[in-house]
């Protein structure tokens, strides 16, 4: 052989996905990206994720499950766990101790919740204090458009649903950050002093209703919140509230290549997870969808993946269908899905560059995350990976290889660890991303739909 003959045959070139799109595909990757931007421009918070994934598994036939319910073959099920975070199945027609397919990823993202009692006055100005969730760089918070999202629990046990700042007509909230002029001690600081936690001050307004007494500013945004939502601040005790970016999914690059969001982390994962099971019809295998939360910070809670829940949900399957969880579990395969660090050339001393993954070059495969000598990682198997090689070839699916950046710079988690721990064989996959956990992150077009492909092939397996 020649050397020509002995490279290609031998190495692995990667090749960026435009070159290999073709038109049906590239007209298809775009009509995807459309929908995904709906999705998010409706999904701002867990919540939101949940009841939207909800509807529209209703109406593509999808049916509660409860105890003791008789499944066959082709029906779907879903269990809504607490408003926070859903699980989804459609029964195949194997023997369901063969194993699912599953395709897991988390619909919560880094953000800025309220404080149990949130509201203050000072010099005149109205504020929310908060608390930040999950790995933040704080000082990108001042100064953008924020939307506040939520709900409350008032004192008759109703809930009511607040969402503030993303109609065109709403107003938007802001922290602020101190003037240059006066800034050059805070410019001395790191950039993780240079704006604290207790900084992160959302301010409301400045106007005090007419009258006597202290605080009449914050008397005034009682008043507004009361007479929009019925909240008396008793009732911020009983809430949860959130501050997260305002404005919608859009395209970004003069060539439209990307998709700017807040959220992307994980949410793209999340949709590419969702679409292909609401459309799936008489499996092979049992597939099942995991939209989780509280991934961010541990995955604790009652909503997260740690949580009993998900084995409940499973648990309830078997019994309809008369087998052993334990042998279902240890014959499933789940693709973790999270967002991956997409190389940034500006930022290139992080990143190794033969062992990270590339926009525009498919889903990322991870075979472990964690953080130096792989702590907290899963770490697949070389048959998982082949697992999901085999799958995601047959499929066309372009994908990657990848690692969290430099050994020793940082590292980070998914919920592929708490899978693994169930005796379910699992592989970390996911969307390149640039900026993750910013307040808009990017995402390139191509990366997002092969995803969705990525979770279509894996159910379909």
């Amino acid at each position: 052989m020649t050397t020509d003959e002995l490279r290609e045959k031998l190495t692995y070139t990667k090749k960026n996905g435009y070159t290999l799109l073709t038109p049906e595909q590239r007209a298809e990757m775009n009509a995807y990206a459309k929908r995904y931007a709906a999705f998010m421009d409706a999904c701002k918070t867990e919540r939101e994720a949940t009841s939207w994934a909800e509807a529209e598994a209703q109406a593509k036939g999808f049916q509660p499950m409860t105890p003791g319910k008789a499944l066959k073959p082709g029906d779907k099920v879903y269990l809504n766990n607490r408003g926070k975070n859903i699980y989804l199945a459609v029964i195949g027609s194997a023997p369901l101790e063969e194993g699912m397919n599953l395709c897991a990823a988390h619909i919560d993202s880094p953000r800025l919740d309220l404080k149990p009692m949130p509201l203050y006055e000072d010099s005149e100005f109205a504020y929310f204090k908060t608390n930040y969730y999950g790995g933040v760089k704080k000082y990108q918070w001042p100064t953008i458009p924020l939307a506040l999202h939520g709900v409350v629990s008032l004192q008759d046990g109703s809930v009511v649903t607040v969402k503030v700042g993303e109609d065109p007509e709403d107003p938007v909230l802001f922290i602020t950050d101190l003037l240059i002029h006066l800034a050059r001690e805070q410019m001395q600081k790191s950039l993780a002093e240079g704006i604290t936690a207790e900084q992160l001050n959302v301010l409301l307004g400045t106007e005090p209703l007419e009258g006597e007494g202290a605080d009449l500013v914050k008397l005034n945004i009682l008043r507004i919140l009361n007479e929009k939502y019925g909240i008396t601040e008793a009732d911020f005790r009983s809430a949860e509230l959130t501050m997260v970016p305002a404005g919608k999914c859009r395209e970004a690059g003069l060539d439209r290549s990307l998709l700017s969001a807040y959220g992307h982390d994980d949410r793209v994962c999340a949709y590419a997870a969702l679409e292909p099971i609401l459309e799936l019809e008489n499996p092979v295998h049992t597939c099942v969808c995991v939209l989780a939360d509280r991934e961010e910070i541990g995955s604790v809670g009652i909503s997260g993946m740690q949580s009993r829940a998900f084995d409940t949900f499973v648990a309830d399957i078997c019994k309809s269908m008369d087998a052993d969880p334990n042998q279902v579990l240890k014959n499933s395969f789940c693709l973790s899905s999270d967002v991956a660090n997409a190389y940034d050339p500006t930022f290139a001393d992080a990143f190794d560059r033969r062992n990270t993954s590339y926009v525009n070059y498919g889903v990322a495969i991870m075979k472990y995350t964690g953080r130096g000598g792989k702590s907290g990682a899963s770490d697949a198997s070389a048959e998982a990976l082949g697992h999901v090689r085999k799958a995601l070839d047959g499929a066309g699916v372009l994908w990657q290889i990848n690692t969290i950046g430099r050994v020793d710079l940082g590292g980070g988690g998914t919920v592929a660890g708490f899978m693994a721990n169930r005796n379910i064989v699992t592989v970390d996959a996911g969307v390149p991303l640039l900026g993750m956990h910013a307040p808009m992150e990017l995402v390139g077009k191509l990366d997002a739909y092969m995803m969705m492909k990525a979770s279509q092939a894996i159910y379909e397996v």
